[in-house]
Formats: structure tokens, C-alpha cells, sequence
């Protein structure tokens, strides 16, 4: 008894302690900074920057080598962001690197780390810019420094590098370094915290970590990948669509159905209105690949706020929402009446396993309703910037084998539905509920809004950026063609 009140008064004493740690090494499992100056490189600025710096990677090599690894560091940032407009970096800050650090953490650091109740500093070696939302936000870090004040000592150190070895670690009252073990004394002793919170919005071209290996695979394959997705959108809008899941495996992609799909709407079938099916949102593609399943034209996709090249080039009928509540109702009504409707209720993409808030306007609208869940497999995820929407479909035809799943789940049973006194809350709820089980997902109270807020510090409300009245007359018409096709 008396060992566990002392074990318990330490463990009260170590949630007032500061710790600081090193980020590449101690808490990022890799020490290396090259793959975050590389996805700088591409989605701030493009291919080009981003093979520039591959290009020099063996000369960065040399200097480190040669004991510059400063230099070095310098050079690869120069490289990765000159030129770059501050905002542009920061967005790649704020919506790329923290999935990719996510990803690197090492459990039994942060364990460490996140237990200490006081001061929490993080040293990097990167640009302050680089990590300070990943850092500041998921970690939950006080703030990004590199020198302390004031002469503190703090209680724990964790590093790895020997610029952390010369520079903090000797001032530190405890030290620790890699491997961490949850199971060792300075670790196990500490009140237990929670883990690494999940990085649940994100966005970004890429989906595997850039390493040296993989920045030259993707650059050997961008230039088939284009052209193979040409090839595969133009074979997909010019065949009737009900042979496309036969066809799909001879250009490398395929299509998988689970599940029983409910017959056809007949307009002089015993039913007045089509199927509502209700559908996690993953790609722009999900409507389209429903309706390949399905094999009839016979499926319109609701939408919020895809591009017009996209109706365009769209296989199935499309229905733009307006967000007004009694107009978007009356317009899925019409759409029943003569056919099948495929709804997103998430109203956004989502690339985690997580299931954004339903939206319950569905719910209102029929009792039949059908869960369906979309599954695609890719190594080049869709693009959500503004005015990315557009490159969604070639995004993902890009992939080397594109592979989607579809599973039919059943019709909801008459009990769960708004006729039987259900609130269409506790309707949209329920259908959640039933597709984030039947993928393993996790069901969140976050909606659009929330994604947008984090991902691009606004709301969500597309609007096209027009022309200034300084550019050129043909610039200015370019750039309302283009406006107009992606918004």
C-alpha cells in the first residue's frame, strides 16, 4: 500500500514536468527530413521543384557525408520552398505534413511526451513553418523552439542526433533516447496518456510517403499514369455502361459487388418511386460506380459542388443542390419520381476511416432507402483543393490497378424510417451507424464545415476566383473558362 501511494505521488509530481524532444528521431520514428521537404516541393509548388530536389539528393548526401549536414538541410530547403508564397507553405503545413508525421509517430515517445503535465517543447530541425501546425495542433505542444529561456532545466530530455546530444540533452534532469520501451522506468512510471490523436482531414496528391525509392517511382510513372488514365475515362464514357465491370480488368482496374442490388424502377412497376441509396462518400466516382453496378443510366447523383466538367463528362444524370432545405427536397423528389437516386450524405469526401455527420434531409424523403458502401483502393488519392474537383476521376484512373468495391446492404427496415414516427436525425443517425459497421469505420459528429475550417480556414462555399481587371484581356477570358468548368 505504502508502495503504491509513492508511486502515485511520483506520478502526480511527473504530470507537473517539462519535457523537451527532439521531432525527427525521438518523436518521428525517422530521422530524416528529405520526404517533408519533398511533399513542400510538390504540392506547393509542382513536378518540376519536385524533381529538382530529388536531382540533388546525392549531392545532400555528400555534404552530410562530409560532416555539413546543415548545409545541407539549407540547401533542401532552399530548393523545396524558394519562390514559394508563405500561404502556399502554409497550407501544405496545414493540410499535408501533419497526416505524413501522424503516420511516423512513435507511440512509446509520445507516451513519454504527453504525460509530462508542464512545458511541452518540441526541437526541430526543419523550418519553423514546416512543423508548427502538426506540431502545435497535434501534439499538443506549447510551441516550436529551438533554444530555451531564462536558464530552466527541464525535467525530461528525448533525442537522438548529436546536435541534440551537444546542444539540449546535457541540460536535461532526465534523459532518454531511442528505442523507447513503454515498458521502461521512465516511461512506465508516468501517468498514463491518450494516444497520438488520429489526423482525421487531410489533403495532398500523394498517399505514400515520397522516400528517395518512391519520389523516383512516382516520377517514372506520372507520365504513363496520365496517359492510362485518358485511356480508361475515354473507354468508360464511350461504352454502354452496364459492361464496364466486365471490361474493367483488361485495363487493369476492376470492380467488386457485394451483396444483392434491389430490381430496377419500372414507372409502371407497383412502386411510385425509385430507390434512395444512401452512400459513403470516398471519390467523385461513387455515384457513377453504383450505377455501373447497377448496369442502367437509370441512377442520379445529388450534388453539392462539383464542377461543371465534371456533369459534363458525368455518364449519369447529375443533380445540382442549391443548400436550400425546401428546394434541394423538392428536386430529390422529382428525381425519384423517375428513378434511382445516389446520395452522399456526408457531403464531402473523407479518406480516413471515419464517417463524417449524416446530413438527415435524405431520411425525409423516402422509406425506401439502401446502404451502399464504396470502397476505393488507391495509391493517388482524389484532389479537394478548390478547383481540384475536377481531376478527382483522373487522380484515381492514374492509379496503377484503380479498384473499387461496392456492398449492397439491405433496405432499412420500415420500423427505422420516418413512417414509423422516427426523427429524420435519428433516421440518418441509424443508417451511419449501420455503414461505418459494415466497413469498420468510426462514426464522428464532424461535417463539411468543420473539414473546410481545418483544412482551408473557411466554410466550404465555393466560389470562383474572377479575373483581375490588371491581368490581360485573354488572360482574364482563360481564366473565367476555366472559373466556370472547375466550380
Amino acid at each position: 500500500m505504502a508502495a503504491a501511494t509513492a508511486a502515485a505521488g511520483k506520478g502526480r509530481r511527473r504530470e507537473r514536468w517539462s519535457v523537451v524532444a527532439e521531432l525527427e528521431g525521438a518523436l518521428l520514428r525517422d530521422a530524416g527530413t528529405f520526404p517533408y521537404f519533398m511533399l513542400v516541393a510538390f504540392e506547393a509548388s509542382g513536378l518540376l521543384r519536385f524533381a529538382a530536389l530529388l536531382v540533388l539528393l546525392p549531392a545532400l548526401r555528400l555534404m552530410e557525408l562530409m560532416g555539413r549536414g546543415d548545409l545541407a538541410l539549407r540547401c533542401a530547403a532552399f530548393v523545396a520552398t524558394a519562390g514559394v508564397p508563405r500561404a502556399e507553405v502554409e497550407a501544405v503545413a496545414r493540410a499535408v505534413l501533419p497526416k505524413f508525421m501522424a503516420d511516423d509517430v512513435d507511440p512509446a515517445a509520445w507516451a513519454a511526451f504527453g504525460s509530462c503535465g508542464g512545458r511541452r517543447v518540441v526541437v526541430t530541425r526543419m523550418p519553423r513553418v514546416m512543423v508548427e501546425r502538426a506540431v502545435g495542433e497535434r501534439a499538443v505542444a506549447d510551441r516550436v523552439r529551438a533554444l530555451f529561456a531564462n536558464g530552466d532545466r527541464p525535467d525530461l530530455g528525448m533525442g537522438r542526433s548529436e546536435s541534440a546530444t551537444r546542444s539540449f540533452l546535457p541540460f536535461c534532469k532526465v534523459q532518454l533516447r531511442p528505442p523507447f520501451c513503454e515498458n521502461d522506468d521512465d516511461v512506465a512510471e508516468k501517468p498514463r496518456c491518450p494516444p497520438f490523436r488520429p489526423v482525421i482531414f487531410h489533403d495532398g496528391r500523394l498517399v505514400c510517403r515520397p522516400t528517395p525509392l518512391m519520389a523516383l517511382v512516382i516520377l517514372l510513372w506520372l507520365p504513363v499514369g496520365v496517359l492510362v488514365a485518358f485511356v480508361r475515362i475515354a473507354v468508360g464514357i464511350s461504352v454502354p455502361i452496364q459492361i464496364i465491370p466486365r471490361i474493367a480488368p483488361y485495363f487493369g482496374g476492376a470492380v467488386v459487388a457485394h451483396g444483392t442490388p434491389p430490381p430496377a424502377f419500372s414507372a409502371g412497376g407497383g412502386s411510385a418511386s425509385g430507390v434512395l441509396f444512401v452512400c459513403t462518400h470516398r471519390t467523385l466516382l461513387d455515384p457513377v460506380v453504383l450505377a455501373t453496378v447497377l448496369g442502367h443510366h437509370r441512377v442520379a447523383a445529388v450534388t453539392y459542388s462539383i464542377s461543371r466538367l465534371s456533369e459534363v463528362l458525368s455518364p449519369i444524370p447529375t443533380v445540382r443542390l442549391t443548400r436550400d432545405r425546401d428546394v434541394d427536397a423538392a428536386r430529390m423528389r422529382a428525381e425519384l419520381s423517375r428513378g434511382d437516386v445516389a446520395v452522399c450524405p456526408e457531403g464531402t469526401t473523407c479518406r480516413e476511416p471515419f464517417l463524417l455527420r449524416f446530413s438527415a434531409l435524405f431520411a425525409e424523403l423516402s422509406d425506401r432507402s439502401a446502404g451502399g458502401d464504396e470502397l476505393p483502393r488507391r495509391a493517388l488519392p482524389p484532389d479537394d483543393r478548390e478547383g481540384g474537383k475536377a481531376m478527382d476521376p483522373i487522380f484515381f484512373f492514374m492509379n496503377p490497378r484503380p479498384v473499387y468495391e461496392v456492398t449492397f446492404l439491405n433496405q432499412l427496415p420500415a420500423e427505422e424510417t420516418c413512417a414509423a414516427g422516427k426523427s429524420a436525425v435519428d433516421v440518418a443517425n441509424y443508417v451511419q451507424r449501420i455503414l461505418a459497421a459494415n466497413l469498420g469505420f468510426e462514426c464522428t459528429s464532424l461535417t463539411r464545415k468543420d473539414k473546410y475550417r481545418i483544412l482551408a480556414g473557411n466554410d466550404g462555399t465555393v466560389n470562383a476566383k474572377l479575373a483581375t481587371a490588371a491581368d490581360p484581356a485573354w488572360q482574364r477570358r482563360v481564366k473565367e473558362v476555366l472559373g466556370f468548368l472547375l466550380h
